[in-house]
């Protein structure tokens, strides 16, 4: 009866993982756009910043820009090392911006739009999206989470909505 009841568990604990990763919002993906290397390593890739591009996944016509720092080596190489918390933030209206009715403004913690893993487990890149409603700004803040201690070493870029020709 307990080994019924263990089984019973492990599948309402995956059901409910599952109803998770299926009814989490959608984060951008990044397209590489270029790196430069910063330290040569004689085994494994160089430690490198890499720039990346992603669009705003509920409002078009936003498309941010992160230099992020990647760790090279061996266990670079093979995605065991952590990347360090610096990276920078640039984003841009590239076209008419409507804000959607469901975007709050002043919500506490913002909207994630992107997020990246950063170490093997514990530590990602995230970009969450406040709405300044009163100066009619999109505002990106870009920051590493780990699941102990975060780091308060940031980024942030505004994008006021302007009226587009």
């Amino acid at each position: 009866m307990k080994n019924r009841h263990s089984i019973l568990s492990i599948k309402g604990l995956l059901t409910i993982g599952l109803l998770l990763v299926v009814s989490a919002p959608p984060f951008a993906q990044s397209e590489e756009i270029g790196s430069v290397s910063t330290k040569f390593k004689i085994i494994g890739a160089n430690h490198k910043i890499v720039i990346e591009a992603f669009d705003d996944p509920e409002i078009s016509n936003v498309t941010c820009y992160l230099s992020r720092a990647k760790t090279g080596g061996i266990k670079g190489s093979l995605g065991l090392a952590e990347d360090t918390a610096d990276a920078a933030i640039s984003c841009h209206q590239v076209g008419p911006i409507e804000v959607p009715e469901n975007i709050k403004a002043g919500k506490e913690d913002g909207d994630t739009v992107f997020k990246q893993r950063t170490s093997l487990i514990f530590k990602k890149l995230q970009v969450n999206r406040f709405y300044d409603k009163k100066r009619n700004t999109l505002v990106y803040l870009a920051y590493s989470d780990k699941v102990v201690e975060g780091s308060p070493k940031n980024a942030l870029s505004a994008v006021p909505i302007m009226p587009w020709h």
